[in-house]
């Protein structure tokens, strides 16, 4: 999220950030702005934490493009903000970029794993080690199978369209 963030300020790119409560967003806003004063936020939107209305989906939609973003950043968790993201990615003409727990990170509060574990891509570890109960079966059951989805795809041993893609079958409370 950071290198996006340092890209858009140096290419003049208005963002846009969706998901967590106001006091997040509030934090998250002004430690992105200290560090890359030049950063153009466009705008933010805080989570109803509850799924969105015909009405209010509309009204988000409206929002994020009338507030001039090029990008939108989602934090919802995993995997609420794929969801939105999936359901959004027609309704708006720009990237958006799920990235989950950086808001909490960036914003200063959760602490994030040690450089050199950053480094070697095992922020994960870190994370489990220090939240178990919520994230083994993310990290242990999921990721692995996403994987093997992936090389499997990736070997043509299983092609999969992208425009048979569904929604998941139990309602995601994501707005």
């Amino acid at each position: 999220m950071l290198r996006t963030c340092e890209r858009a300020a140096a290419d003049g790119l208005p963002i846009f950030l969706f998901g967590g409560s106001e006091e997040l967003l509030d934090k998250l806003s002004g430690c992105l702005l200290q560090r890359f004063p030049t950063l153009q936020l466009a705008g933010r939107q805080a989570s109803r934490f509850r799924r969105l209305t015909p009405e209010e989906r509309d009204e988000t939609v409206a929002a994020i493009r009338d507030s001039g973003a090029a990008i939108t950043f989602v934090g919802l968790g995993c995997p609420r903000q794929e969801v939105w993201a999936y359901e959004f990615r027609d309704l708006l003409s720009m990237p958006i970029l799920a990235v989950g727990a950086a808001f909490n990170f960036h914003a200063g509060l959760l602490p994030q794993a040690p450089p050199a574990l950053q480094r070697r891509g095992m922020e994960w570890a870190y994370r489990l080690m220090r939240e178990p109960r919520r994230l083994w079966k993310r990290y242990l059951l999921l990721n692995p199978l996403y994987v093997t989805l992936l090389l499997l795809q990736w070997s043509r041993a299983r092609v999969i369209d992208p425009h048979s893609a569904t929604p998941p079958k139990q309602e995601i409370l994501y707005g």
